[in-house]
């Protein structure tokens, strides 16, 4: 990051196009950095309150932690995430296949 180009050797339409493109590539490097940091709050949020929903009793047998929608047998069956536990309904979760087994949205997110 700290090395400096020797812009020389250019003409200055080309130097324009440099500056040009090292700009962007500022502006890309930042939209990213503020993409990854709304993910990783967002990600924090739902941690904390699917967190503060298991304590509540039973609430995870009868209720998906990530949407509340209740568990019905054939309709909206409940699965265990492979990574937090938490028992999560169709909607909120994907079926990983290297692991070969289930995941909520939000630890499909965080991987």
């Amino acid at each position: 990051m700290g090395r400096k180009l020797d812009l020389s050797g250019l003409s200055d339409l080309e130097a324009a196009h440099v500056l040009q493109v090292v700009q962007r590539d500022m502006r890309l490097r930042k939209r990213e950095e503020e993409r990854l940091c709304e993910l990783k709050q967002e990600l924090d949020e739902e941690g904390s309150r699917c967190h503060l929903l298991s304590h509540q009793s039973c609430f995870n047998q009868r209720c998906c932690i990530r949407c509340c929608a209740p568990f019905t047998f054939l309709l909206n069956p409940k699965r265990p995430c492979g990574d937090c536990g938490y028992n999560v309904c169709r909607s909120c979760r994907v079926y990983n296949k290297k692991s070969k087994g289930w995941l909520c949205t939000s630890c499909q997110k965080n991987r």
